[in-house]
Order: C-alpha cells, then structure tokens, then sequence
C-alpha cells in the first residue's frame, strides 16, 4: 500500500524495535515539553512550579483526550493496512483529523473560559492562582495544534513510519528548549513565558506536519484533511479511540482530586511534588508507552491478516524488554529519588518532599509497564473496552485509599501509597485478563 510499511511479514524482534524507538523518542520529547517548562521554572522557586504543575494537570487531561484521535487511527488505519484497504485507510485518516478538530476547539474553548473557577479548586495563594489562570489560558488557544498532531502521529505510526513524528517532534523540543530561557528570564515574562514559548513550538509542529503530508509525503495516495462526517467511520473510530480517551481523561480527574488532597496536606510544596513527580515519572511510562504502541501496530496488522503466532511472538518480546527497562526506573527512583528530583526543582524541602514521592512510587514501575504493555495488545486486538475497565476501577479506587491513609495519619505520603499499591493492582489484574482470554482469540 502506498506511502505504508506492511508488517505480516519478516523479523518480528527488529521490526518492532524500529517502530517502538522512534516512538518512545517521540513520546520522550513531548513529555520534555513540560520536563523543560518545569526545569526553567523551577528556578524562578517552587510557587512557580506549582502553578505550572497545577495547569499540567489539565494540559494531562487535554493530551488524554487527544488519544481518542491517536488511538482511533493507529488501530483503524492500522487494521485497514492490514486488510489491504486503502480507501478505509484514506476515510479513516480524513475523519480522525477532523474530529479532533472539532474536539480540540469544544475543549480548548472550555478551559480558556472557565480557567479561574477550575484553578480554584486546588486552593493555592492569590498569587500562585492568578500566574496559573494567566498560563492556562494561553495553552488552552493552542490545543487544536495539539490535537492536530497527535492524529497525524496516528496516521503515521499505523502506517509504520513512526520515524516521520519523532523528527518533527524533536524540532518542536528544540525550538522550545531555546525559547524558554528566552521569553522566561530574556523577556523577564516569568511563567507566561514558558506558556507562550510552548504554544509557539506546538504551532510550529503541527506547520511541519501539514508540510510533510501536503508537500513530501503521499500516504495511502493522498487524502483530505478534512471531510464530511460519515456514521460508519466515526462510530468506528469512538468505538476504538473512546475507551482509551476516557479512562485516561478519568485518570486525569482523580489526579486533580488527588493534586488537591497533596495541596491540603502539604501546601504548594505537596502540590508541586505530587505533579513534577508525574512529570518525572513519565520517563518510565512513555517508554512503556513507545512499545505499547509499537505492539498496538503490530498486532493490527498481523491480527487483520490472520498471522496469530506472530501476535504471540511479539507479546514475549515487548514483555522482555519493558521489565528490563522498568527495573532499572525502579531501582533509580528508590535509590536517587531525592537527586533526580533536585534536577528539576532545587530547593531542599521540596526535592526532599519530592523524592519522598518517586522512592515510594518506584515500587510500582514495573507493575506500570506491564498494564501499559496489556494495553497495546488489547488496543491491537480491537478490544479497547477491557483496559478502560481495569484502569478506571483502579484509578477511582486512589481517592478512597487516599483519604483512609490520611484518616490514619500519613499525610501527604498516604497520596504516594495510595498510587503506588493502585498501579500494582492495574498491572496484575489486566495481564490475568489476558491470559483467560487468550486461547480462544490466539
């Protein structure tokens, strides 16, 4: 199929290291976006960061949401490629990236106009508060670059090209590793700054994309960008993409319930440690992440052309090489928590209050790894409903364990348990899923 790669056929192990690599580096720059943002800001003090951290949770939620897009078209287009259907290919294609236009202007609309009463309810310092309003409200105008990209990254690994969204990616970094610094300290625009400097590289990834597909590329022999709406195609893509959306967007919504509980118990600094700490924490998922979605590919292909034994052959194979990656996050984050997290954020009691968190959540990585790898073979198989029930039932399950460890006087070290003994649950009860089911759809 033009402009694709077809992955029924040859070595499993290398074809999926080159999908995963690419992708994993890809997830490692966006996830650097806000590694960036909070290494320079962290040096304006930790108010500064905590506001930051407390916009991030709903940039988190608004990346979740853009999933529903990315993952509808790594499995529809996918699958699609598989069957050696390019007209599917091109109708899928067309209608993930205007749905998540449509989405993206409905969310980004949302946030932009109620940013004050959503920001209040961490109950942070006037301060802290307004520098947060101002930040949000910049970001949320950017979103539809967001959601924009995060479909085209779709399109692109469903098609086997992952390599094509890890260098327009690594260009966005760049721009937003020398523009921080710049409008931050250069232009003294503090906090706003890291803001605009984010929207300016966002806009600029998703200018590179249009170019690539407009100009450079002809995948599937050309498609629209946008199209009219048909009901077989966007039910199809909400039946693979809306799972995954919100469980992830649910995720989301625990967090800010979880990021307020931090705040009333260890004021700003708890805040900031419970959200940098998810920020470094991203290391260990988004690579989890980039073979999980090299495994979804995979697995599309393959499953739709009926090659079963290279489905199971490429499970062994992803499972081997995320345990060894999340023992070595583990053995980091329990030993060097406090030294890792003073990278970010230097001052003493919030890289101690910091490290606290990273010690005790890397008990949990390995756990995580695995539930994340689960994800892209269910994602694979077509079956996205099972890892939204498992995630979202274990998710909600943090708050009440939460609030029961504080109730019994752990204070903000009861949010850390709280994650860390609900990511081990996550990772245990999915993969036992599997395996039941296994035999009769492999």
């Amino acid at each position: 199929m033009q402009g694709t790669k077809i992955l029924t056929q040859g070595p499993i192990n290398r074809q999926l290291f080159n999908l995963a690599i690419p992708i994993m580096a890809t997830s490692f720059i966006q996830m650097a976006y806000s590694l960036t943002d909070m290494a320079w800001v962290g040096r304006l003090g930790s108010e500064s960061v905590a506001a930051v951290g407390a916009v991030g949770i709903l940039t988190w939620m608004s990346g979740s949401i853009a999933l529903l897009n990315k993952v509808g078209a790594e499995v529809s287009v996918g699958q699609s490629i598989g069957a050696r259907s390019q007209e599917d290919a091109r109708n899928f294609a067309s209608h993930n990236i205007t749905l998540a236009l449509i989405i993206a202007a409905c969310w980004g609309g949302l946030l932009f106009l109620f940013a004050d009463p959503i920001l209040r309810i961490f109950q942070l310092k006037e301060n802290i508060t307004n520098d947060a309003i101002t930040y949000l409200r910049i970001v949320s105008t950017g979103l539809p670059f967001v959601f924009l990209s995060a479909a085209f990254t779709g399109i692109y690994n469903a098609a086997g090209r992952s390599k094509i969204p890890f260098y327009i990616s690594g260009t966005g970094l760049i721009m937003n590793i020398i523009l921080d610094p710049l409008f931050i300290f250069g232009f003294g625009m503090g906090t706003e700054g890291a803001a605009i400097a984010t929207w300016l590289s966002e806009a600029t990834v998703f200018g590179i994309f249009v170019y690539q597909l407009r100009c450079r590329d002809d995948l599937f022999g050309g498609f629209p960008f946008f199209t009219r709406l048909k009901k077989k195609y966007s039910k199809r893509i909400f039946k693979l993409g809306l799972p995954v959306a919100t469980l992830n967007t649910l995720f989301a919504f625990v967090n800010m319930f979880l990021s307020r509980t931090a705040s009333e118990q260890g004021g700003h600094i708890g805040l900031m440690a419970f959200t940098t700490g998810g920020q470094i924490e991203a290391i260990t998922w988004n690579t989890s992440q980039g073979f999980s979605t090299a495994l979804s590919t995979f697995i599309a292909q393959n499953y739709a052309a009926g090659q079963k034994s290279r489905v199971k052959k490429a499970w062994y194979t992803t499972l081997w090489m995320t345990g060894f990656f999340g023992t070595i996050c583990s053995l980091v984050f329990i030993f060097f928590g406090s030294e890792v997290f003073s990278i970010f954020v230097p001052e003493a009691e919030a890289y101690r209050v910091g490290g606290d968190f990273l010690r005790i959540d890397g008990y949990s990585q390995m756990f995580m790894m695995l539930e994340i790898t689960m994800q892209g073979v269910f994602y694979g198989l077509g079956r996205t409903i099972p890892p939204a029930i498992v995630s979202i039932v274990c998710n909600y399950m943090r708050i009440p364990v939460a609030l029961i460890l504080v109730q019994m006087g752990m204070g903000v070290d009861a949010i850390w348990w709280a994650v860390c003994g609900t990511t081990i649950a996550k990772g245990i009860v999915l993969t036992t899923w599997f395996v039941i089911i296994k035999r009769k759809i492999l």
